[in-house]
């Protein structure tokens, strides 16, 4: 299991990627959990989106997002390489 948990939800955009295996082979660090839903009425709908340790992440299309995921992650595991 990581120190960087990433939630998507079942219904979400972001599936139009293989999220879990992108970003589990870059990341040792990172799980990846998929939920039915994760309580954001309507955004899986709309456009990609995750949570990464509790924050939102969402962008116009599912490469875009992942990107900005990438971008999370990389800061959160910076935090664990300070301490």
């Amino acid at each position: 299991m990581g120190i960087i948990i990433v939630e998507i939800c079942g219904g979400s955009l972001i599936q139009e990627i293989k999220i879990e295996q992108i970003l589990e082979a870059e990341y040792p660090e990172v799980a990846v959990l998929e939920s039915t839903c994760l309580s954001f009425c309507g955004i899986c709908a709309r456009r990609p989106y995750a949570i990464v340790n509790g924050k939102r992440i969402f962008a116009e299309t599912a490469a875009e997002c992942l990107d900005l995921i990438r971008q999370r992650i990389d800061l959160e595991l910076a935090v664990y390489a300070s301490i």
